[in-house]
């Protein structure tokens, strides 16, 4: 009998679900949730803290090849999914800074931050027992998870779900607003040179379209069951 995966690539554009269904499964199956996320945010927050802006790419670029990336499960009970340690400094609620979401995009952009951020997250990844979270995961940061799966949506729904999100939080922007900023964002993250976001050929893909995030997580559960084989 084939083992377990010891790796799940889940993937897919924003607010597809993969967030919130990574972490269910996780839980479910006593695997690390690993949002890839964090390992930009955690390069954004260490050259904010060093250069006070992350304009220069070949300054960001040796900030992320210096610094050592670590992504754990919790330590603490205060509301985190994980520990994310920069240079053995828990730096998990420093990468929620308004300072480091205003500048992440930029950063992750940058060719030499992805190969870094790659590298790091492999050997994180190659533990075992982790759920990956990204958008590049089964195409490029681990083309041979045993398990890859795509979540899609359509960019209505998507909008929509993080409208409600943010409304949650006091944003005051719009729907209209949401909606075109997630066209231009699966715009660039599909057309970008270095690992444009797209399904890998041996990924599942699952349309969360009016789904509930059980219903997705139990999807996901089957084929985790039956690539045990």
């Amino acid at each position: 009998m084939t083992p377990f995966p010891k790796i799940i690539a889940l993937d897919g554009p924003a607010a597809s679900g993969k967030t919130t269904v990574g972490e269910r499964l996780a839980q479910c199956l006593n695997y690390l949730y690993f949002d890839t996320g964090v390992m930009y945010r955690a390069v954004t927050y260490a050259a904010m803290e060093t250069l006070h802006n992350v304009d220069d790419e070949g300054l960001v670029t040796e900030i992320a090849e210096r610094i050592h990336i670590d992504v754990q499960p919790p330590s603490l009970q205060d509301g985190r999914m994980y520990d994310v340690s920069m240079d053995g400094q828990d730096v998990t609620w420093q990468l929620r800074l308004p300072e480091v979401e205003a500048n992440v995009s930029k950063v992750s952009a940058y060719p030499g931050v992805r190969r870094a951020m790659t590298e790091q997250q492999r050997r994180i990844g190659e533990r075992g027992a982790a759920v990956i979270v990204g958008r590049d995961i089964g195409t490029v940061v681990f083309p041979d998870a045993e398990l890859k799966i795509y979540l899609v949506a359509s960019v209505e729904e998507r909008a929509r779900r993080r409208f409600e999100e943010l409304q949650l939080r006091g944003s005051q922007a719009t729907y209209a607003e949401i909606l075109e900023a997630m066209r231009k964002r699966d715009a660039y993250d599909a057309s970008r040179v270095v690992a444009p976001m797209k399904p890998a050929e041996d990924a599942i893909i699952i349309n969360t379209d009016g789904q509930s995030i059980e219903q997705v997580v139990l999807q996901v559960k089957t084929h985790f069951q039956a690539s045990q084989g």
